[in-house]
């Protein structure tokens, strides 16, 4: 039993796990600059909207509101992502982005990881508009402020783990999320499940991209 679940465990995280060690024991922090970087601008921007100089012009540049204009609500959702939430911790943030952030930058590279995470932040940003245009969400989730790398963390995961076939653990962060949603309905949950749908179309694009330059191959 115990061999089983080894190697169980073997196939499931074993291709991720061989993608980053390499880099990481040969590179150590060197491997994922972009994510210290990152960790780094969220840790900067949490004391600077903490200081009261400091909160206006974080929330001018970064927050990001459903009831907002859409041409200035796409140009702070960059941004967004690295401006912790002010009712949650903000080493959850860090950790985070820490681990999803670093793990994904070592296995697809910075600029990847960089354009799969704001896809999965600009689905959670247009699913509030398009749920409130539709009746779907409260007239009250209008004015949420929506910030934080949580969306795009759970796209980059699941894209990841994709990736590398973890299928299995891929589907253990979508029943997460569909049950958060069940459990405590909120605007940050539905927009976590409208970052996985966007992984998954990402997800397939990818496949299709693949599936069509190894038929070019062979037809060569």
């Amino acid at each position: 039993m115990r061999h089983r679940l080894a190697r169980r465990a073997r196939g499931e995280w074993g291709p991720l796990c061989a993608a980053v060690r390499g880099p990481l024991v040969g590179r150590r922090w060197r491997a994922a600059p972009m994510t210290l970087g990152a960790v780094c601008l969220t840790a900067v921007l949490q004391v600077v909207q903490n200081q009261p100089w400091g909160y206006r012009p974080v929330q001018n540049l970064g927050a990001v509101r459903a009831a907002d204009p859409l041409g200035p609500a796409l140009l702070r959702t960059p941004l967004s992502l690295f401006v912790p939430a002010l009712d949650l911790p903000v080493w959850g943030a860090l950790a985070q982005i820490l681990l999803v952030f670093g793990v994904a930058e070592i296995c697809l590279g910075r600029w990847r990881t960089l354009a799969i995470a704001y896809a999965a932040t600009l689905a959670g940003t247009l699913y509030a508009r398009v749920g409130l245009a539709l009746g779907l969400l409260p007239a009250s989730d209008a004015r949420i402020v929506d910030t934080g790398p949580s969306a795009a963390v759970v796209g980059l995961a699941v894209f990841v783990l994709w990736r590398h076939r973890a299928y299995v653990t891929a589907a253990a962060v979508t029943v997460a999320m569909v049950a958060e949603v069940l459990v405590e309905p909120n605007l940050a949950g539905r927009e976590h499940l409208a970052a996985i749908v966007a992984a998954a179309v990402l997800c397939a694009v990818a496949q299709a991209h693949g599936r069509a330059g190894v038929s070019a191959g062979r037809t060569r």
